[in-house]
């Protein structure tokens, strides 16, 4: 086997992450004192590139070529011209003008369809086609932001229910801490298992949501997606009466082509499904479908816009324009991660994180705001400083706090999975937060207060839960 030299791993270990960090960083900076122009009739698209040998203003021609009306000098005055690209800034970073932020307009005339809407799916195809992510002269690109007009943004659905749609439906108040869990295991599993994981945890009356695990698949000889919701919604039915009132959204999860995605939609609903999921990355198109084809019942189900695999498109666009689309076209819940101390588990953070949340909870003309669900090694030992960041930026209403395996993987002193353990250490977690005793710990110091408070306090569950979550650090 042939050596690989040093200076290929060199160039094999380049961390991009670093390099994302500052990319992001300074085109935040240069678009708060340089936004994007907005323009009634045409969609602005923000670019980073960074050209082989071309300027940075030289390339609208070719965008607008490839992109729009195939013409590179339109007639003035006519159709063609309406419908081609034009150049709307240019933000150059160094002297050779190859290197920076461009800007640049495509026309709605090309796009809009009679009614005056048009749809993520042909935006996505126009603003990042081949031209600007598959030409070889282009050695780096990115698309940065989308400057919709309010008159389109308006034409799209958005949510159904949103954070207060959700919170009226469920019961719980505005200030009142929502949680979320999925089921464990994640397959293999038939539907009386489904009933089974449901009946040990739906009586949580922190939980609001309930999912399936994307994993599960809907279609299978031993496991029907509308049995198993029809044994999860008996089993919330069993328990109701422990929940205080409060309702619980199942969302079973749905995959397949989209007339399959159309059909096992009907099928849950019928059912009794107060929700669906599906990875809206790879299933693309799939949430404003779903919303339209159920916007007329009398409680359209709540859509969980899994994004999984949402790296892919994010390696070229920048998550929020993602986000933003996915929130028009119609999702209630989209995962973000949680505030944890240490190295990210994934992604988004930093800046992006910020940036993410913000495009989902932002105002936008007739458009509701997605609820942002903080998921991803969301634990015990974390939940409280997820909570007071909530508190902090003032968007209690706005967050679900989806907790998977520090619910349903905690194990008993049997060794056994046991979901209500898992809970009663979550809601020890919530009392040390309404009392207040952490406030004032450092971040980074938060883990170790937190297992000290739980064993002078008597606090089993929680101690127990903290010990099998962090292994190396919790003996």
């Amino acid at each position: 086997m042939k050596t690989v030299s040093p200076a290929v791993l060199d160039a094999l270990w380049h961390d991009a992450d670093a390099r994302e960090v500052l990319l992001r960083s300074i085109v935040t900076e240069r678009l708060a004192k340089n936004p994007a122009p907005a323009i009634d009739d045409h969609v602005v698209a923000t670019y980073f590139f960074a050209f082989r040998s071309q300027k940075l203003e030289e390339a609208v021609s070719e965008i607008s070529y490839h992109a729009t009306s195939g013409v590179k000098h339109p007639p003035r005055g006519s159709l063609l011209e309406a419908c081609s690209a034009r150049p709307a800034g240019v933000d150059a970073f160094d002297s050779t003008g190859r290197l920076g932020l461009l800007h640049v307009a495509f026309p709605l005339k090309m796009m809009l369809q009679p009614d005056g809407h048009l749809t993520s799916c042909d935006l996505l195809h126009t603003v990042a086609g081949a031209i600007i992510f598959d030409v070889y002269e282009n050695q780096d690109s990115r698309l940065v932001a989308l400057n919709i007009p309010d008159s389109v943004i308006k034409t799209f659905p958005g949510p159904a229910h949103g954070p207060r749609g959700l919170r009226a439906m469920t019961g719980f108040a505005a200030d009142q801490p929502a949680f979320g869990t999925i089921l464990k295991p994640t397959a293999g599993i038939t539907a009386d298992d489904v009933g089974r994981i449901l009946a040990d945890v739906a009586g949580c009356p922190l939980l609001m949501f309930v999912k399936e695990d994307e994993d599960l698949y809907p279609n299978l000889d031993y496991s029907p997606v509308a049995e198993r919701t029809r044994k999860a919604l008996e089993s919330i039915e069993r328990v109701k009466g422990e929940r205080g009132g409060l309702g619980l959204v199942f969302a079973p999860h749905v995959s397949g082509a989209p007339h399959e995605i159309l059909d096992t939609v009907h099928a849950v609903i019928e059912a009794g499904a107060t929700g669906v999921m599906f990875s809206e990355t790879y299933a693309t198109g799939a949430v404003r479908m779903v919303r339209e084809a159920t916007k007329n019942l009398p409680t359209p189900p709540a859509i969980y816009g899994h994004n999984a695999g949402i790296g892919t498109r994010t390696r070229g666009i920048f998550r929020e324009v993602v986000d933003m689309l996915a929130r028009m076209d119609g999702i209630d819940f989209r995962q973000t991660a949680p505030v944890k101390p240490g190295i990210p588990f994934l992604r988004p953070y930093g800046q992006e994180w910020v940036a993410s949340e913000e495009a989902l909870t932002k105002p936008l003309p007739g458009i509701k705001k997605t609820m942002i669900t903080r998921a991803g090694a969301l634990d015990q030992g974390n939940i409280i400083l997820n909570l007071q960041d909530a508190e902090r930026r003032g968007i209690n209403e706005d967050v679900l706090f989806l907790a998977g395996s520090a619910i349903n993987s905690i194990k008993n002193e049997k060794g056994i999975y046991d979901p209500r353990l898992g809970a009663e250490a979550m809601t020890q977690a919530l009392d040390v937060h309404r009392s207040g005793e952490l406030d004032d710990v450092p971040i980074e110091e938060h883990l170790d207060a937190l297992v000290a408070l739980a064993e002078r306090t008597g606090r089993k569950a929680l101690r127990e839960s903290l010990r099998q979550r962090y292994p190396g650090r919790v003996s």
